[in-house]
Order: structure tokens, then sequence, then C-alpha cells
């Protein structure tokens, strides 16, 4: 019969003591593990979405033949379409299309019908594809907001470019061009089952000859050439698709290569990346690293104390011929079951969390075809369960090698509070070192990026940072326990429970400072991107303002006789103003004046300063207004020639003007003078513009919606632009970020709060005749709670606090060093934030002690009285 090595069986019989010590640690590594295992997987299902996101484009297509620098041509693909074995091939090319109806504008991608269903991924909703010039199919959502049905007929407008630039006699011609207006009627509705065409909110199809009329309108010239062509076989085999691959390749040679659309999409990806797939990996996993390093903490932590309450047995072992190896790997072989288990339970928890998301995804209008269940792999299963291992193992090291080191005799007598002289000098070198140097190095990279060095500041400051905060971790054995001792003083006055609690922090303070460093990390990290974040937008807000300076513009599209546009029609006006959440409207006048001796155009805007404030999300340009001044935002003036000017002289239909150039910051693409300037240059000109805020407290999309059906309801022939729902859609990214990277960084506080509960627990079993000694001089049960209490509040708030302080201090200099390009970046601090996770942290620590208290108390005083 085989005998179990005693190693082994020693092992197995502490763990079997110990398993309750050992829940915590193994808690910590399920959840570290569980979040590699959803990072991999979440990563894997991301790029395999994004694959097939492109390739989708190809629909059923066998081959795509393709060229880099897009000089694939028409008789390419006439050439291609006449390889035998080859069934059909079209080429993709598009462009987009100004569609009009009832005053509604929908600006959509445009592509040609294909030769062959095989080749598109739209489905027909209803009616026919475009077989003949002036038809069109049209999305649903697109024919939704038009409002129009198969049958219908709608408008087309593009400009056409001239020969070369002329001027009219209202300045508003731009480069001799016209705009060129087509009657289209709508054949049918199309779907996009794949959702290929999301990113540019669905695609309308015309003829392909219509299409390339369009293009070729549009370039003035010759058709662009073509990057892709699309290719159905006869045959889908190996063998088929193989000779077809060297008979296209002969071809047309031309072509950069010839492929799959699977591998096709997958470089495509790999070039957006720069040849990388794993960015969202590797951001994810720095934070699942993250958690695995206060995981580390804990299980160390636990290790550490285990040693120590075991001190006994292992000083028996000693004694009875046990050698040091032995006792070392005891604790190893612990650490590595624990390890084993806990991270297959993190595994399969990692895929049950992300086939939870799969199944809850349909409920969501997300844009893309997920899988429906998630695809375990090797590396899926392998990493995360050696990962696991790996920190459970390198986190024993140091307490395995305590156990080994420790004499049988001095083993025997109690323990004692570990002595922080001696090799404690260097560490508290060491301390000061990283943690000053560090700081230093940060203010460098904040330096550094304020003078515009922005790439080297970013670098200095994130290398500083982590190098101060690894100065403060190391260091606070030495003051972490003091600062929780000084806390729980000023709730002294609480009674002797208080002043227990104090007393304990200071007992142990490896074991405080373990604990409540694995808080202070994940607290400083969401403290660092919740404040980093807020600064950000705070300075992305100034952009977005300066980039969307009017929430909506409603615009006149009919041309009066001299070609300038008319005046807005006053039933416009009177619609918008019963729009619920819209702001009254502003008349401004908008133009293109052409600068003195031949210069660029100049787009300008005419509107009084006091309506002009009242609209602008830049109110600064509206108050720099003044007679004889030009106000030209940034943008406008590195596109129009403006930068540094100080003056500039504009000519149009009434004469020529010099104006005083106002430099402004804000990134506007058009420019600001009072009306009687602009009367001065082009006389006799109607209001052809309304704008309008929407208020802040309301919707956006529903407001903007509210309004192109108020306006619809005229029929009047008016653009109506929402800009604030772009504005609103890049604040709405800002924000789900963020929200995303507190939520993950979270993970980490969660993790901490598990070893503050571990703590006390170990506390009171390492205090079982202490508390019993209490308890038998009067100390009541009640009390006794309170002292764990207390003690579990104060290494929770300690952590927190310090770790609030610390991400303050990160997450500006963070901001300020990548930001301060964009503008002055200030401190926001993000008081709800911090709150929440103050309160969080300290009402952890209260309930982390319930468990211990009630262990404590459940114990009678004569029996832990006799416990060795």
């Amino acid at each position: 019969m085989a005998t179990i090595d005693p190693t082994v069986r020693l092992t197995l019989g502490q763990m079997r003591r110990s398993a309750g010590r050992l829940a915590a640690a193994a808690t910590a590594v399920v959840i570290g593990t569980a979040f590699v295992a959803a990072t991999l997987l979440a990563g894997g299902i991301v790029t395999r979405t994004t694959y097939d996101q492109v390739a989708a484009q190809y629909a059923d297509g066998d081959l795509v033949v393709f060229d880099r620098t897009g000089t694939l041509t028409s008789q390419d693909v006439a050439t291609i379409r006449a390889v035998d074995g080859v069934s059909a091939a079209d080429g993709l090319r598009g462009t987009y299309a100004e569609l009009n109806r009832d005053g509604r504008t929908v600006y959509q991608a445009l592509l040609g019908a294909p030769s062959d269903p095989r080749l598109s991924p739209l489905d027909l909703a209803s009616g026919t594809w475009p077989d003949r010039a002036g038809q069109i199919a049209l999305p649903v959502d697109a024919a939704r907001l038009l409002g129009v049905d198969v049958g219908d007929t709608i408008s087309s407008t593009r400009w056409l470019p001239g020969a070369k630039p002329v001027m009219d006699e209202n300045g508003v011609d731009r480069d001799g061009g016209r705009a060129g207006t087509e009657r289209l009627t709508v054949s049918g509705l199309v779907d996009d089952p794949l959702h290929a065409y999301a990113a540019s909110g669905g695609v309308a199809v015309v003829t392909p000859a219509a299409l390339e009329q369009r293009l070729a309108a549009e370039a003035a010239g010759p058709l662009p050439g073509l990057r892709t062509v699309v290719v159905a076989l006869d045959r889908s085999d190996a063998a088929a698709v193989a000779a077809a691959r060297d008979a296209l390749a002969a071809a047309v040679p031309r072509a950069t290569g010839i492929t799959t659309p699977e591998a096709y999409a997958e470089d495509v990806v790999a070039g957006l990346a720069d040849g990388q797939n794993i960015i969202f990996l590797v951001f994810v996993l720095a934070l699942a690293g993250v958690s695995l390093v206060v995981a580390g903490l804990v299980i160390a932590n636990t290790f550490q104390v285990l040693v120590a309450q075991r001190s006994r047995t292992l000083a028996l072992l000693r004694c009875i011929g046990a050698g040091t190896g032995q006792v070392y790997r005891t604790v190893l072989l612990e650490a590595a079951a624990v390890g084993v288990v806990a991270s297959a339970a993190g595994v399969l928890a990692g895929a049950a969390l992300v086939q939870g998301g799969l199944l809850l995804a349909p409920l969501f209008d997300l844009g893309v075809a997920l899988p429906p269940t998630v695809s375990l792999s090797v590396p899926v299963l392998l990493i995360p369960l050696g990962v696991g291992v790996l920190v459970t193992l390198l986190a024993a090291l140091a307490p395995a090698r305590a156990a080994a080191r420790v004499a049988p005799v001095a083993a025997l007598s109690p323990a004692v509070a570990p002595d922080l002289r001696g090799a404690g000098r260097a560490r508290s070198v060491f301390a000061w070192i990283a943690g000053a140097g560090g700081l230093a190095l940060l203010a460098t990279g904040v330096a550094l990026g304020m003078s515009g060095r922005i790439d080297v500041g970013l670098f200095a400051a994130v290398f500083g940072g982590s190098v101060s905060l690894v100065g403060v971790i190391v260091g606070s054995v030495f003051w972490l326990p003091r600062v929780a001792a000084t806390l729980g003083h000023l709730v002294d006055v609480a009674g002797p429970a208080a002043r227990l609690a104090s007393a304990n922090a200071l007992r142990n303070p490896r074991r405080t400072a373990a604990t409540s460093t694995a808080l202070l990390i994940g607290v400083t990290l969401v403290s660092m991107m919740t404040t980093g974040a807020a600064s950000a937008r705070l300075t992305m807000d100034h952009q977005l303002d300066s980039r969307f300076p009017v929430d909506l513009q409603v615009s006149s599209v009919a041309p009066t006789a001299g070609g300038a546009l008319a005046a807005v029609p006053a039933p416009v006006a009177g619609a918008l103003a019963d729009v619920d959440g819209l702001g009254p409207a502003v008349e401004v006048t908008a133009v293109s004046l052409r600068q003195a001796g031949g210069g660029r155009r100049v787009p300008v805007a005419a509107v009084a300063p006091e309506a002009l404030r009242t609209v602008l999300n830049t109110p600064a340009d509206a108050a720099r207004m003044r007679p004889g001044a030009l106000v030209v935002p940034e943008r406008a003036a590195t596109s129009y020639g403006l930068a540094g000017a100080d003056r500039v002289t504009l000519t149009g239909p009434g004469g020529t003007v010099t104006l005083d150039v106002v430099h402004t910051d804000t990134l506007s693409s058009r420019t600001y003078l009072l009306p009687r300037d602009l009367a001065a240059l082009a006389p006799g000109l109607a209001p052809n513009e309304l704008w309008a805020a929407v208020d802040d407290a309301r919707d956006p999309a529903a407001v903007v919606a509210a309004a192109q059906r108020a306006v619809s309801g005229t029929s009047e022939a008016v653009s109506v632009a929402g800009i604030v729902v772009e504005r609103a859609s890049y604040q709405q990214m800002i924000d789900v970020i963020l929200a995303i990277v507190v939520g993950l960084l979270a993970v980490a506080v969660v993790i901490a709060l598990i070893g503050v509960a571990n703590t006390l627990s170990l506390s009171v079993v390492e205090r079982t005749r202490e508390n019993a000694v209490l308890r038998a001089i009067g100390l009541s049960k009640g009390q006794l709670r309170a002292t764990l209490a207390i003690e579990g509040m104060v290494i929770a708030g300690v952590g927190a606090v310090l770790g609030i302080v610390l991400g303050l201090v990160y997450g500006w200099a963070g901001a300020t060093t990548a930001l301060s390009a964009l503008g002055e970046v200030p401190l926001v601090v993000p008081w709800a934030e911090v709150g929440v996770v103050a309160v969080v942290a300290l009402l952890a620590g209260l309930v982390a002690s319930v468990a211990p208290a009630r262990a404590a108390t459940r114990t009678h005083p004569v029996t832990a009285l006799a416990a060795r």
C-alpha cells in the first residue's frame, strides 16, 4: 500500500486545522484569478468581434483582392470576374450623401448594389434593390427619420467642385463649385443584421453606375482607385480557393495580396492597432495585476500569522527531527495547494461572469453581434491558474523562510512582536529615498508636461509616482501603525474598548501595516482615477465647449437670386419657441468672405454680442466682440491663415473693410463680428441661421429630436444640426471609460477589505488568552465586540484616508501632465466619490469585525485561559 510523504501528511493536517484561516487568502486568489480569466475571455471576445465586424463587410465572399495603395481599377474588377472559378466580384468603394425630405437631413454612407447577394451583408427588409438611376435603398432607421417608405421620393444635395476658384457678388461660392441636387425614389429598405456598417450609422444603396457617376463628379476627374475587391467562387473548398488565389495573383499583378475575408480582417485590425491586437488586454491585465498584488499582500499577511500561530507545533517538529527544509516545504506546499484550488475556482468564476454578460448582452442594443457562449482555450485556462499559484507561492516565501529559521527552543517560548531595528534601518533609508525621490521625479514630470514635453513628462510622472508609492508601502511598517494608534486615541474617550483597540494597532506593526497597506493601494488607485478623471473631465468639457460652441443650429437651404442663403422662414422660429428644453433662438447671419489680395475665404457669423452670449458655450468669445474687430478662434486662425495676425482685410459686395483680429483659445471654425461691420461688407443680407442652447438638465437627443419634429411640421426647407448630441456622446464616452476603470480597480479594494476581516479573525485567535483575561477581570462581551469593531474601522480608515490623499496628488499630477497642452488643468476633488470610498471603508471595517467578535465572545473565559 502506497504511503504518503510525511511532509504532505503534515501539510494536509495543518490545512484541515487552519481551513477557516485560509479562507480569506483563498478568496483573494479567487477574485484575482477570476479577474485575469475574465479579462482574457473578454479580450478574446472583443478581438473576435472586431475581426467579425470587419469581415462582415465581405459577407459570404471567399476571397479579398486588396491593394494597400488603392490603385485597383474598374478594369481590374472586370479582369477578376473573367478568371476561371470566379462566380462574382465587386469593388468596394463608397461615399456620403446628404439626403433631405421636408426639412429633415440625414448624412448617409452610400454604396453600390451588389452584383451577387453573397457579396453584401445587407438584407432587403422591403421593396427591391435599385436597378436604375434615380433609385435608392435606404436603411430602415434613415427612412424612419426622414419619414419615407418604399415609393416615396427624397432629394440628395452635394457640392460639385468647379474648375477654378471664383467669387460671386455675395461671397458665398466656394472654390468655383456649385450645389447639385437630384431627386431619388426609394426602391427598398435594407437591414444590416451583421452590423457591418454600424460605425457609419448604416448604409444606403444605389446602382453601381450611379455611385461611380457621383464619385467622378465629386472628384472632378477620374474615379478614385479601389483598395479591395470581394470575390465569390463557384466552389468554396480549400482546393478551389487555393487555385483561384493563384489565378487571381497572375491576373491582377498590381494587387498587394489575395486572402480570405477572415485573414484580411485580422490584418486590418492589426494595422489599426499599429500591429498590436492586445491593447485592451494590456490595459485591463494591468488592473488585474494590481488586484493580484493586493491579493499577495493579504496572502503574505495570512501566512505570517499562521506561522506565528503554529510556532509550538513547528518547534515540536524540529525537536523530533524535522529539518529546516522540511518545515520550509510544508509552508510552500500549503500555499501551492491553496493557490491551485483557489485559482481553479477563480477561472470558473471568471468564465461564469463573462458567460453571464453574454446572456445579458441581447437585452442591450450594443450594435455588434456577440457570440452566445464563451470559448475556453488552453491559454485562458492555464494563464490565470499559473498566475494565481505563482502569486500565492511568492507571497508565502517570506513566511516560509521565517518558519524555517525559528530555533526549536526559541519557538517553544511565547511569541513576541517583531523587532524593527537592525535590518529596519536599511528599510527605512530605502523608504525615504524612494518616497522623496519619486515625488521629486513626479514633480519634474508635471513640469515637463506643462512645458510641452508631454511624452517625456508622462513617463517621468508615472515612474516617479510608482517609485514614491513603493517608498510609502515599504516604509508603512514604521509609521502606519502609529498613525492608526493616533487615530484610535481620538476615540479613547469612548471607553476602555477604544483604548484597547488603539493599543492593538501597535501590538504587531507588520501585520497592521500589511493589512492597511493592501487597502491603501486599492483606495489610492480608485481615488487617483476619480480625481484624474474629474480634473480631465473639466478640461475636456472646456475643449468640447470650444469644439461645439453652439448646441443647435437651424440653417436656411434655399438660395436667393444672388446666390446667398435666404432668410430662415418665420414659421421655423415660431416652431422652435415651442420646443420644451430649448432656449430662445438667436438670429445669425452666416457668410463666407474673401481676404483681400486673393487670400483664403473666412466664414463669419454676424450676431449681436448680448444675444450670442446666451447661446454660445464659450461666452468669452462674445465678450471680446467690439466694433471694427473680428473675433478669431484658434482653429479658425490656423485654417484660414490668420495665426498671429493683428489685422485682416476682408472684401465683399459692399466693399473692403480692415478689421482688428482678436484671438481666442477656443476651437470654433467660425469667426464672429458685429452685424454693422458685416453690413459694410455685404449689405442687405438677412439672418439665415438660428442658434439655440439646450437645457443642461434635459436629454440632448430628445430635445434635438423634438426640434426636428417641430421644424418638419412647418413644411419649410431648412437644415437642423443638433451638434449638442455629438458633444454629449463624447461626454458619455468619458463617463463610461471612467466607470469601467473605477469598477475594475474596485476589485482591489474588495480584496483589501477581505484582508481586514482576515487580520481581525487571526487577531482573535492570537489573543485568545488575552481576551479571556480581560473577560475575567470584567470586560463585557459588548466591550470586546466594540474593541474589535473600532480596531477594524481604524485599520480600514487609515488605509482609506491615506489612499485618498495619495490618490488626489497622483490623479491631479497625471491629468496635468497629460492634458496641460489643452489648457489649465485644475485640481478637482471628487467629494462625492471620496466620501463614498471613506464611508464604505469604515463600514467594511465594521462589518469585517462581526464574525471575529462572535468567535471571541463565544468562547468561555475559563476555557480560553486553558488554551495553549
